[in-house]
C-alpha cells in the first residue's frame, strides 16, 4: 500500500499532535515534500548517514525518526558537517524525513509511558501535566511491591537494557514511588522531590544535579539513548494497527553515540 505524505502526516498528528511538542522543539517534516508517495517508511531514534543508507537499501522513502536531524536553521548545505551531510544525502535519494519528539514524550501514552509499563508501575500519572491538556511531560507511579535499592537497580538495569547506571547516594530505604522521564530530565528532579517519589529514572545528569538529591531522593541516570529505546516499537505499534496494509519497519542500526568502557571490555 502506497500512501501520500500529507495523508500520512495528518494519521501521526492526529494521534500525536504538534502542539503537543515543547517551543524550543522543531517537530513535523524536516526534509521533504508532503506531496510525495510513501512507498514504505523506516522508524528511527535518530537519523545519521547509515540510518539514510538502510532506507535507501530497503527502499524506504520517508524516515520517521524521534530526534529532529535539524534544531536550528541551516544556513548551508555542503558536506562538512553530519547534520549537512544527511540533509544532502536525503535530498539526493529522494528521501523525506520526519520527526516526531516532544510530542511523543508529552503524549499520555507516550515515551514515559512505555517506561513506567517496562517497570510495571501502577497509579500512574503525569510527572508535569500541562495545563488544559490531557498531556504531560514524565510520569509517575508506584511498584508493585516495594524493593531495596540495590534490588531496583539491578531490575531496573535488565528491564532498560542498561549496563551502566550512574545513581546518587542509596538512602537507606525501599523504593516504591518512582518518577521517570525519557531523555534529558536534570529539569523535573525537583518535580519528582516535590511528588514524594523514592527514586527519579530518567538521563544526562550532570555533577552538580547529583547534589539536587539533597538526601531525599535515589536519583538514577539510565543513559538517554536506553531511556528513549522502545520509541521506536511505540510508533511501528500504532502504524500497523492504524494502517496495518502500510509497509513500515524499524531501523536495525543502533545510533546511540555513546559508548562504554567497563574493565577493559568494550559494550
Amino acid at each position: 500500500m502506497k500512501i501520500k505524505l500529507s495523508d500520512l502526516i495528518k494519521i501521526i498528528e492526529d494521534w500525536a499532535p504538534k502542539n503537543f511538542s515543547e517551543d524550543f522543539d522543531n517537530v513535523g517534516l524536516i526534509v521533504g515534500d508532503k506531496n510525495s508517495i510513501i512507498n514504505k517508511a523506516i522508524i528511527t531514534l535518530d537519523t545519521s548517514e547509515d540510518v539514510i543508507d538502510e532506507a535507501v537499501k530497503n527502499n524506504c522513502n520517508l524516515i520517521i525518526t524521534f530526534h529532529p536531524i535539524i534544531f536550528s536553521g541551516l544556513k548551508k548545505i555542503t558536506t562538512e558537517t553530519y547534520v549537512e551531510r544527511v540533509v544532502l544525502k536525503a535530498l539526493k535519494n529522494n528521501i523525506n524525513i520526519y520527526a516526531i519528539h516532544t510530542n511523543l514524550d508529552n503524549h499520555p501514552k507516550g515515551v514515559n509511558y512505555i517506561i513506567s509499563k517496562k517497570l510495571n508501575l501502577k497509579n500512574v500519572s503525569f510527572l508535569i501535566p500541562k495545563k488544559n491538556f490531557d498531556i504531560g511531560m514524565g510520569m509517575i507511579g508506584d511498584l508493585q511491591n516495594p524493593e531495596d535499592e540495590y534490588d531496583f537497580l539491578l531490575d531496573l538495569s535488565k528491564k532498560m537494557n542498561s549496563g551502566f547506571l550512574k545513581h546518587s547516594d542509596f538512602l537507606g530505604k525501599k523504593i516504591s514511588r518512582v518518577a521517570v522521564l525519557g531523555g534529558s530530565g536534570s529539569f523535573a528532579i525537583g518535580n519528582a522531590i516535590e511528588n514524594n517519589a523514592d527514586c527519579y529514572v530518567t538521563s544526562d545528569l550532570k555533577y552538580h544535579d547529583y547534589f539536587k538529591a539533597e538526601k531525599k531522593i535515589l536519583l538514577i541516570d539510565i543513559g538517554h539513548y536506553e531511556s528513549e529505546q522502545f520509541t521506536k516499537d511505540l510508533i511501528l505499534d500504532f502504524l500497523n494497527k492504524k494502517i496495518p496494509k502500510f509497509a513500515c519497519v524499524k531501523s536495525k542500526i543502533n545510533t546511540n553515540p555513546v559508548n562504554y568502557f567497563n574493565y577493559g571490555k568494550e559494550n
